[in-house]
């Protein structure tokens, strides 16, 4: 998934009220960057790293930037906006690029199903069961080389786990990936420490029959594409 436009680097201020981040561009103007991510974004939001600001020219956009990434100035990047992850998988899935999930030639994004939820993805073929593949974006690392999912408490994953586990006892196939959105890390696990009730959630769900894959991605300015599975 290439970005729509050019990014430019900036260095951050601040990040407040979830949603909004001041940041310093390069020649000096300050702006405030719209930040796609509900998260804490946990060792992301320090004041002064740098990072890199999406700018559009759309009327109806009250922000003319949005924030990316995360650059660690090691040759690592970190995306933090969790809407990228689907889009990238989307065409990763159209592609037939994932794996457990080539059989699937129809994919269908935000489709209703459970309680008042939408699957991130319906991917159906002829003579195989549904899958309904949930995506998360993983970007918490407190220890070198691992990646830990969830960075704050989440009763909508909680709540997501179980649907899932649902579907598995409907006679279809259920899928929870979760999409690595650094470059930094090679290892995958849970915040229990985080969130307790979403690790008895995920463990109820595994032995429910709900899948869990892991890929990595590749990032740069550029783009953020779909890498490896862990």
């Amino acid at each position: 998934m290439r970005f729509q436009t050019p990014l430019v680097p900036a260095r951050l201020i601040r990040r407040y009220k979830r949603f909004l981040a001041d940041c310093t561009l390069a020649d000096g103007r300050e702006v405030t960057a719209h930040c796609a991510n509900p998260g804490s974004m946990l060792g992301l939001a320090e004041p002064g790293m740098k990072i890199w600001l999406e700018p559009n020219d759309d009327p109806k956009k009250k922000l003319k930037f949005g924030w990316r990434l995360v650059d660690h100035e090691n040759g690592h990047f970190t995306g933090v906006d969790t809407s990228v992850p689907n889009r990238a998988l989307r065409a990763a899935l159209e592609a037939r690029q994932i794996a457990p999930l080539a059989a699937y030639g129809t994919v269908r994004p935000e489709v209703k199903y459970g309680q008042s939820s939408r699957i991130d993805f319906l991917l159906s073929e002829p003579g195989l069961p549904d899958a309904y593949v949930e995506v998360k974006s993983v970007t918490l690392s407190r220890v070198p080389g691992l990646v830990e999912f969830p960075d704050s408490k989440t009763l909508r994953g909680t709540k997501h786990l179980e649907e899932l586990s649902d579907m598995v006892r409907a006679g279809h196939r259920a899928v929870m990936l979760y999409l690595v959105q650094r470059t930094d890390c090679t290892r995958f696990d849970l915040a229990r420490d985080i969130d307790p009730v979403y690790d008895s959630a995920f463990e109820r769900a595994r032995a429910a029959g709900v899948e869990k894959l892991v890929y990595t991605t590749r990032i740069s300015p550029e783009e953020i594409t779909v890498n490896t599975l862990l």
